[in-house]
């Protein structure tokens, strides 16, 4: 008798802390909520916590980026009160040959960098991804001056192209005294200099792009193209390149990212020299801007430089974005 009374007992506890703990399930076997919660605050639950970042990047980048981006239609220097002069700045740049030449010399280094950088990039990793028996070592050589310091980089190649250093101490031993040059003094080589320098540090990112593209290309389709009698050539154009059209948006889109500002290289291997050869527009925002207090005409520098580099970002992402029919 204690037990069949115990019994009815327990299983009515037991319903009742039930009721109260988990939540009743409708006929398909999901919860019914008896308090439906609203959508946005539904919404709101997933992303307030990330709130505080997504504020502090807004405020130091966007709001700092406008307002820099408005000081560049006044006069300011950096002290004192301003006024707006328009369009003022960005005719004075267009008409300054210095400034025509740096935004010249910053669309060749990007460009030429680019395809460069590229281009070896995505044959060491081609040559690197299986064939080769020490690729892992190679790996680590290719892609240590990545991890450089561009500063310590261009000291160290900055003592190579002195006039006494060691490719013209090179070109002496073996009989060729008139190859011999002042690098980084010539207005026509200096910025090839700085091109070499660019291209030797950062092809080894390029290449492990690459070589995380080329990871997912399955062996057996390149083994079944060929089969089917295709060329080297063919394989590589019609099966790799496709396959691997992620990985070269990223390593152009980066590529051009960086070869428009770039700067340590500059400053370190002629700062701007010889004669202005080898200014940009990410050194002269420098100099107008922190060493000769013409701070609204650096915002206006800072400004087209920042809309050339959106302009070939958006074109780049375009031209290599996947063609739907053809995934």
């Amino acid at each position: 008798m204690t037990y069949e009374s115990e019994e009815p007992m327990t299983a009515t506890m037991y319903s009742e802390t039930e009721a109260l703990i988990v939540p009743k399930r409708n006929k398909r076997g999901r919860r019914s909520d008896s308090a439906p919660r609203r959508p946005g605050v539904l919404k709101f639950g997933y992303w307030w916590w990330a709130l505080p970042g997504i504020l502090l990047v807004i405020g130091i980048h966007y709001v700092a980026t406008a307002v820099g981006a408005a000081f560049a239609f006044t006069d300011w220097t950096g002290i004192g009160d301003f006024q707006w002069i328009g369009f003022e700045n960005f005719v004075k740049i267009f008409q300054n040959p210095l400034m025509v030449g740096a935004l010249v010399n910053t669309l060749f280094l990007a460009i030429t960098s680019v395809i460069l950088v590229n281009v070896i990039g995505l044959g060491l990793a081609l040559a690197l991804n299986r064939l080769v028996k020490t690729r892992y070592a190679l790996r680590v050589l290719f892609f240590m001056p990545v991890v450089l310091s561009p500063l310590a980089v261009s000291y160290i190649w900055k003592f190579i192209f002195d006039f006494n250093g060691p490719i013209n101490t090179v070109l002496t031993a073996v009989g060729l005294e008139s190859w011999v040059k002042p690098w980084l003094a010539d207005p026509t080589l200096a910025i090839w200099c700085i091109l070499v320098v660019i291209v030797w540090q950062q092809t080894g990112f390029a290449m492990v792009i690459y070589m995380a593209g080329l990871a997912a290309v399955p062996v057996e389709i390149e083994e079944a193209a060929a089969i089917d009698g295709a060329s080297l050539w063919q394989r590589f154009w019609h099966v790799v390149l496709p396959a691997i059209r992620p990985a070269v948006a990223i390593a152009t889109t980066l590529g051009i990212v960086n070869g428009l500002r770039i700067f340590d290289q500059i400053m370190a291997l002629t700062s701007g020299g010889p004669a202005g050869a080898t200014e940009t527009l990410a050194t002269q925002v420098y100099k107008q801007a922190f060493s000769l207090g013409n701070f609204s005409y650096g915002a206006a520098l800072a400004l087209i430089l920042t809309l050339i580099i959106a302009v070939f970002a958006i074109v780049q992402q375009r031209v290599t974005a996947a063609n739907p029919q053809e995934s």
